[in-house]
């Protein structure tokens, strides 16, 4: 791993669960006297999703990314949009392998785990909606 692809990794891995975009990566790679630009930092992204790293999340507002640590147990995970508030949650869940599972046996689909969003409304958003 590169020193720019560890610097990136490490700042995502410190999000705690935050998206971030290319650019904020960048910013926020600047502030911490790393000298990278935005075009590496894209490319360096890239590379960490293959990897299984982080998730790369094309929506129809931008691309965000969000640091993973499924890689170290090998489970799928994927990854929830709360439709008002916007915020991303990264979950690793077993339940959903029945279902993927069931898509494959039954519709000959094969889920990408890896690029599974899920659109709805997060916990507190949904409180809300109820009072």
């Amino acid at each position: 791993m590169t020193k720019q692809q560890r610097a990136v990794l490490e700042r995502m891995a410190q999000r705690k669960g935050g998206c971030a975009t290319a650019a904020e990566l960048t910013e926020e790679l600047h502030q911490q006297g790393q000298h990278v630009g935005l075009t590496t930092v894209y490319r360096q992204l890239d590379k960490l999703a293959q990897q299984g790293l982080v998730h790369k999340i094309v929506t129809d507002e931008s691309t965000h990314y969000q640091y993973c640590d499924c890689h170290e147990t090998h489970r799928d995970c994927f990854l929830l949009k709360c439709e008002k508030c916007g915020s991303m949650r990264h979950l690793d869940c077993s339940h959903l392998s029945e279902l993927y599972k069931h898509l494959l046996s039954e519709h000959g689909f094969a889920i990408n785990p890896r690029r599974t969003l899920f659109y709805g409304l997060c916990e507190q958003c949904n409180r809300e909606e109820k009072v």
